[in-house]
């Protein structure tokens, strides 16, 4: 069973044969440095951490080991202005590129010693490895800061859609049921990013039209490559379908029984600006279709989306036999 600390300080002490023994048995990386900062002793973890060996670390200075791998200035300062003030240093944190293993995060520990029989002092130190667990605090403060960004977002659609909703002329169940109803697209538009990590075409399509595309086949998507989005996207695209499919059921194919949706995409790898996404939503056996006077908030909407969130265009075309929509934006 490996020795405590509290074990090996004492037995430092008493007898060097069984503290080296002891000194084998810890498992973080440990060196025993005289008073000239001479490497006296270390243990088998330190050699296997720093893929070194025993003729290129014993009797040689700290700050020459590995070729100069530990001259750091964090460490200078520790072991100059730190240790002499305080009997123990815990966890004083390294971070330093080093030639074989890489870029390291070091938590480095160290006691000062006094052997009673010769008066010599000597400092142990400990190195704890601590690069995975600052590797995984890092990526939980960007997820962490990568919600607040999303739900910054989100609060700022929600009271531009609050705001620009129409209320003029209009029943306050009509407000409502068109609110709540973008509400429920970007809320889509984000179960998809948050269930997959990442929004994907067709995923968000089925998702945002998935009471249209069980009903009978009314609309239909084609099959189409699969094409990841950015998360700014997947919740501009959402709204946008919102809003294209709103407008069928209210004023277009899906305000009668035998109109049709249909979506196509595929990736344009030839345009000048890089790839880019096309994707056409197309109208068809409804009713007569005529542009119309003036531009509701969804329309402007739509095109707000298309520029501003995807960085793209969006292009309506009022055929007789139904609203064409071509939306094209680059590929994340």
């Amino acid at each position: 069973m490996p020795w405590d600390l509290d074990d090996l300080y004492r037995m430092l002490r008493a007898s060097h044969v069984q503290a080296q023994g002891m000194l084998d048995t810890i498992t973080d990386p440990m060196l025993v440095l005289d008073s000239e900062l001479t490497v006296v002793s270390a243990n088998p973890a330190f050699y296997s951490t720093f893929e070194t060996g025993r003729d290129d670390t014993i009797d040689r200075p700290f700050h020459e080991l590995g070729d100069g791998q530990w001259d750091i200035d964090d460490l200078r300062h520790l072991f100059e202005q730190v240790i002499p003030k305080a009997a123990s240093v815990s966890d004083y944190e390294v971070t330093a590129e080093f030639p074989v293993i890489g870029h390291k995060t070091m938590l480095v520990s160290a006691t000062r010693l006094q052997q009673p029989d010769s008066g010599r002092r000597l400092l142990l130190l400990t190195i704890a490895d601590e690069t995975e667990r600052q590797r995984e605090s890092d990526k939980k403060d960007v997820v962490i800061g990568e919600l607040g960004h999303r739900i910054k977002n989100v609060l700022a659609v929600a009271q531009s859609l609050a705001r620009q909703t129409r209320i003029k002329d209009r029943t306050a169940e009509d407000y409502r049921d068109d609110l709540l109803g973008r509400l429920n697209a970007l809320g889509k538009a984000l179960e998809v990013t948050v269930a997959e990590d990442k929004a994907e075409l067709p995923a968000l399509v089925r998702k945002v039209l998935e009471p249209y595309v069980g009903d009978g086949g009314r609309v239909v998507l084609e099959k189409g490559p699969i094409v990841s989005l950015t998360t700014h996207q997947a919740m501009g695209l959402g709204m946008m379908l919102h809003e294209l499919a709103t407008n069928a059921v209210k004023y277009g194919a899906l305000s009668v029984s035998d109109g049709r949706v249909t979506i196509v995409w595929n990736i344009d790898d030839e345009g000048d600006d890089g790839s880019s996404v096309s994707l056409r939503w197309r109208e068809s056996n409804g009713p007569k279709v005529t542009p119309p006077s003036s531009n509701g908030f969804g329309t402007r909407l739509i095109q707000f989306t298309a520029e501003q969130d995807l960085g793209g265009r969006v292009e309506r075309d009022y055929q007789p036999e139904g609203l064409v929509v071509n939306l094209t934006f680059p590929l994340a």
